[in-house]
């Protein structure tokens, strides 16, 4: 296809998308019959009610926690990132429901999932399914959008969604044809895709992934820097805590990584890593069927999560060991030999040799007389993460 999607859309939702004549005395600005009159946005703005204070900065009225206080901004680009099974689809989620309860209609794009995963977390939370058929628009793309495609979608945008998720980004840009890491690209999709949903006047917000290595990662999602320099609401960043599951009250942290406007990060508590702590994410899963979500305002930490932090310092201070122990080692070492080599817990020291593993700093080789052979990975540093505080 190669009509610009955002033109596109644009053009079908009111933009008759020609040139300007040349004698600019000539323009007409009527809109077309039965058509609303594209913004013109190229003069110079009334700067009255900045100068006079009548002026009102953007309010995140869109999703709360459950105190009430909100969590995105309409009409602007919004996201949250995460590692995996950090909870984020769950985030998302629960402010869809919370639109959906309001009579709000709701548009989830969705390149990852499928209809009846999202929807039957929704049924989980306790979701309505007539609501859901009236308000809440799911779409699963599985090519590039071609003419049909752009009025398909622009049936849904007429419903006026409050919120449009839009869920799994690196799948997207793949699905257009775009390089993940190139900051181009990235602009390139939030104008072919994100601003239209934008210019509709719902929250947009991207579900996102983070590095694995909390040392890279900063305020960052995966991919170009753009990401972040692009977006003009919030962009929180998710860390897990407990993990989520059936049978199981899984939590993690939403902090705050970006806020254009301003009007968020006030209503959170500040945090040695810049990144403002906004609220707990909490779902406790009864079973496949039902499940207890909150958004709960931050607090003071309570034991348990003091317990929490203690015990991941200790087993960022195994991981070091093992880590200078491999390094040091003249060959690969089995897990006894590692063993032999860290002082602490046999268990916490497997436990330790397991997360390395897991975060591909150490690479795992079967040995002789089934034994494991431990080296470092040819990217591995000595340092492991660092623990979140």
């Amino acid at each position: 296809m190669t009509t610009d999607f955002g033109q596109a859309l644009d053009a079908y939702l009111g933009e008759d998308g020609e040139e300007p004549p040349v004698d600019w005395g000539d323009v007409d600005t009527a809109a077309p019959a039965g058509k609303e009159p594209a913004p013109r946005t190229w003069g110079a703005q009334d700067l009255r009610s900045v100068l006079d204070g009548t002026y009102r900065p953007p309010q995140p009225t869109v999703g709360r926690r459950d105190d009430g206080v909100g969590l995105f901004y309409p009409g602007r680009m919004n996201s949250v990132a995460s590692e995996s099974e950090a909870g984020k689809t769950w985030f998302a989620l629960i402010a869809c429901l919370q639109e959906i309860n309001d009579g709000h209609h709701v548009l989830y794009l969705d390149f990852e999932d499928d209809a009846g995963g999202v929807v039957g977390r929704l049924l989980c939370l306790g979701a309505n399914p007539a609501s859901i058929l009236e308000y809440f628009h799911y779409v699963r793309p599985e090519n590039q959008p071609s003419d049909i495609d752009l009025i398909d979608l622009a049936m849904v945008l007429e419903h006026s969604p409050t919120l449009a998720i839009v869920d799994g980004v690196t799948e997207g840009m793949s699905l257009f044809g775009l390089e993940l890491k190139d900051n181009t690209d990235i602009a390139k999709f939030g104008r072919q895709l994100l601003r239209p949903l934008m210019n509709a006047g719902a929250a947009v917000v991207t579900l996102d992934h983070v590095v694995k290595s909390s040392e890279n990662r900063g305020r960052y999602s995966i991919g170009g820097v753009h990401k972040l320099n692009g977006l003009n609401g919030v962009m929180y960043i998710l860390e897990n805590r407990r993990p989520f599951g059936i049978g199981v009250t899984g939590k993690s942290t939403i902090r705050v990584a970006k806020d254009r406007p301003g009007q968020i990060r006030k209503n959170g508590l500040s945090h040695s890593s810049g990144m403002h702590w906004y609220a707990d994410l909490v779902v406790k899963s009864e079973s496949q069927e039902y499940a207890e979500a909150h958004l709960y305002a931050p607090i003071q930490r309570d034991e348990e999560d003091r317990q929490e932090d203690e015990d991941r310092k200790r087993l960022d201070g195994i991981k070091r060991k093992v880590l200078e122990a491999i390094a040091k080692a003249k060959e690969p070492l089995t897990g006894k030999g590692i063993e032999d080599r860290v002082t602490g817990r046999a268990a916490d020291v497997r436990r330790a040799v397991a997360a390395l593993i897991d975060s591909g700093q150490i690479a795992a080789a079967a040995g002789p007389r089934n034994s494991t052979l431990h080296s470092l990975a040819s990217t591995t540093k000595t340092t492991p993460e660092q623990p979140a505080a």
